[in-house]
């Protein structure tokens, strides 16, 4: 073939590719239309059934109450003794604070505060109750005339004396009689010795974790404790009615001893009910006291403790820094209200409704004094909900100040309706 017919055929060849069938564009637009048309109503659907099968969240409970709070007052202006050591507390409330040193010190006969706190738990005595008789052997009358013979503090006793429980204690509590305290050990526990490891058992029940004893009396120089440690025996051993009416007894009616007097000589002064002094040269002059003393419309209990006193008139110093202490605590002293009635105290949040917020129903109400720190916190009540009645409870809102502590229910006050199904359908 010459070159020029394959030019030719080549011309013709590409005029003829020019001229193939072709789809026309408007055709596949439309065809492409009605696709859609059948697939739009397919992906509506899918998209709402995945709207409706989407988890609604729960409602959300915020808290709006601050978690710390600090109570304010007078200023802490507190006469602690230059000597020793001390502590003051209120009972139920918690430790103002303390001075001196925190190590262990003879404590003398604070140490039959124990003995008689444990008595009354072993054996318990009703309001009016003398509980059983004791007793005296010729063994208890030869204990006497010994330790009066080593110029101790005794309760005079004879052989065949009988002795109520109640006898006994007072004759322990107020003359201070260490021969009772021995008798009263054997008696509950069977000897000294097995009372004297229940007494330290006790003690660390107590939390009174730098307190040992060493015998009933507190004669032993090596019966040792701290002013913190007797303020949390002393808090526990008030709390028993039976011993807060003895120690707060001027005097008693004994059989043989006839009638003894309480050692406590500030008894009755500035509210002053209790509780109980000692006094060694190896101790000085120590002194547990209660009081009562009134803050707003509650009346408390006042507790303080004073080590190792000395001078001329140990025990006598020992009792006035015990009642320049309590007359402080008296002044120091204030209701805290930390928070308002009205108050928020939580919101509840929803993303279908407006927030609603829920407040503290009553003003929780504490004894504090300057500087005391409390905290709150609000508890979610029940599990995850997605609709409130009004009224429900929703949260318990819980206050701590020290030992005190007050909860109360948080409610909805109003209805929070579960979402809309326009709601969940739109949603982003």
């Amino acid at each position: 073939m010459r070159s020029g017919d394959r030019i030719h055929h080549c011309a013709i060849g590409f005029r003829g590719a020019k001229m193939l069938p072709v789809r026309d564009a408007a055709e596949e637009v439309e065809t492409l239309r009605g696709l859609w048309w059948l697939i739009a109503p397919v992906v509506i659907i899918a998209l709402l059934v995945i709207q409706l099968v989407r988890p609604v969240p729960a409602v959300e409970l915020r808290p709006r109450t601050p978690a710390n709070f600090t109570v304010q007052g007078p200023p802490l202006n507190l006469p602690w003794p230059s000597r020793g050591q001390s502590a003051l507390a209120i009972s139920g409330v918690g430790v103002v604070g303390s001075s001196g040193s925190k190590s262990p010190q003879p404590i003398a006969s604070l140490a039959k505060m124990m003995v008689a706190y444990l008595i009354l738990h072993d054996h318990p005595l009703g309001s009016g109750q003398n509980g059983p008789t004791i007793t005296v052997t010729p063994a208890d009358a030869a204990l006497y005339r010994t330790d009066a013979a080593g110029n101790q503090s005794v309760l005079p006793v004879v052989a065949g004396e009988r002795l109520t429980e109640r006898q006994m204690l007072e004759g322990l509590l107020l003359p201070s009689g260490n021969n009772i305290a021995t008798m009263l050990a054997q008696w509950d526990a069977g000897s000294l010795s097995a009372f004297v490891a229940k007494m330290n058992t006790t003690a660390k029940a107590l939390g009174m974790t730098n307190t040992h004893y060493a015998d009933a009396s507190g004669l032993s120089s090596a019966t040792v404790s701290t002013a913190i440690d007797e303020l949390k025996l002393a808090q526990a051993a008030m709390a028993i009615h039976t011993f807060a009416s003895i120690v707060a007894l001027p005097q008693a009616s004994l059989p043989v001893a006839g009638v003894v007097y309480n050692v406590n000589g500030f008894l009755g002064r500035s509210g002053i009910i209790g509780i109980k002094t000692g006094s060694t040269s190896a101790a000085g002059g120590c002194f547990v006291v209660a009081a009562n003393a009134t803050v707003g419309t509650r009346t408390v209990l006042v507790l303080g403790a004073v080590l190792g006193q000395g001078g001329l008139q140990e025990l006598n110093a020992a009792l006035t820094a015990g009642e320049n202490l309590v007359n402080a605590a008296r002044r120091i002293l204030t209701t805290a209200q930390p928070l308002k009635k009205g108050q928020v105290a939580a919101q509840l949040v929803v993303p279908w409704a407006p927030p609603v917020d829920v407040t503290v129903p009553t003003a929780p109400s504490f004894v504090g004094w300057q500087g005391f720190k409390g905290t709150t916190q609000v508890a979610p009540t029940g599990g995850a909900a997605r609709s409130v009645a009004a009224g429900a409870q929703v949260a318990t809102l819980t206050v701590t100040l020290g030992q005190q502590r007050q909860s109360m229910p948080l409610k909805a006050p109003s209805s929070i309706p579960p979402p809309s199904l326009v709601w969940r359908l739109s949603r982003p």
